[in-house]
């Protein structure tokens, strides 16, 4: 466990835990103490989202894409200590756990794997491999891009700020890796949930890596830091024994949470009727349905 990422984590907010009474709303519809935003790690929440907005501009050109992004970071990585670090953090576990000599390129995907897998790829000296949704690829070297061709089985290392369940290496990085002739050999992330994804990676022949798994000891030490307090990590770890469990019994304990969930109107009010519809936490009649 990396001390000092975690504490990067929690000091940009990339993790954030939900006051005890009032857990965040999820898309799906289903609610929870926790939110990641691993490319948070970028300085700051405001800058991540600047950044975000730059890729989605300069994306639509591939060829000078990866260019341009690659000179955001560097200027990025000489002024945000947090981000240099989680930076210098990735190239090292790379250098003790990893052969780089054996690997031949550092890939990324759309979009925010672009924010660390860019200068991962500068400090080891590698070519850099710009995967997008579309299931183009373009291979960016010393300063130029050019499309991706047949690779002769080349030796590829993902790099990438979060995995959950792998959905999109198993949909589309990992597909494009073997289209263009190489091997996707080991992904590194900056933080793992624990939700199944290195299992996939393992059934397609990718050896999983990463600098920091979701478990309790992340929320432990955040509280022995005072990141969070003892009743913030009280709800994270009884979500993390039983996550539907945990919501269901806060929900009977609070039922004034989802009344006022549903008639707050937007997003809120949305995910609160998409809980109620699919009955996620078994309520029934004690909703009064």
């Amino acid at each position: 466990m990396n001390s000092q990422l975690i504490s990067y984590l929690f000091e940009t907010r990339a993790i954030r835990v939900c006051p005890k009474d009032s857990p965040f709303w999820y898309t799906s519809g289903k609610i929870g103490p926790y939110y990641i935003n691993t490319h948070f790690l970028f300085g700051s929440e405001e800058e991540a989202n600047r950044f975000l907005e730059r890729i989605d501009s300069l994306k639509e050109d591939k060829m000078t894409c990866s260019g341009a992004l690659h000179q955001i970071v560097r200027e990025q990585y000489q002024k945000s200590p947090i981000y240099k670090g989680t930076i210098d953090a990735l190239t090292a576990y790379i250098r003790e756990y990893l052969d780089p000599e054996a690997i031949d390129y550092i890939s990324g995907g759309e979009r925010r794997d672009w924010f660390f897998s860019l200068l991962v790829a500068e400090h080891l000296e590698k070519p850099h491999i710009t995967l997008f949704k579309d299931m183009d690829a373009v291979v960016y070297e010393n300063g130029s891009s050019r499309d991706a061709a047949d690779l002769k089985g080349a030796t590829v290392l993902h790099v990438a700020d979060l995995i959950t369940s792998a959905s999109s290496y198993e949909r589309a990085w990992v597909p494009i890796i073997h289209k263009i002739g190489a091997r996707m050999k080991h992904s590194l992330v900056v933080v793992d949930r624990l939700q199944g994804g290195a299992e996939v990676l393992g059934r397609l022949g990718v050896t999983s890596h990463a600098l920091v798994s979701i478990d309790r000891g992340v929320f432990e030490e955040a509280c022995r830091k005072h990141y969070i307090g003892r009743d913030q990590l009280q709800m994270v770890l009884d979500y993390m024994e039983d996550p539907d469990g945990s919501m269901r019994s806060f929900l009977m304990e609070h039922p004034e949470f989802l009344t006022h969930a549903l008639n707050s109107g937007g997003k809120t009010a949305e995910r609160a009727k998409l809980l109620i519809e699919n009955d996620f936490y078994k309520l029934g009649m004690e909703q009064g349905k």
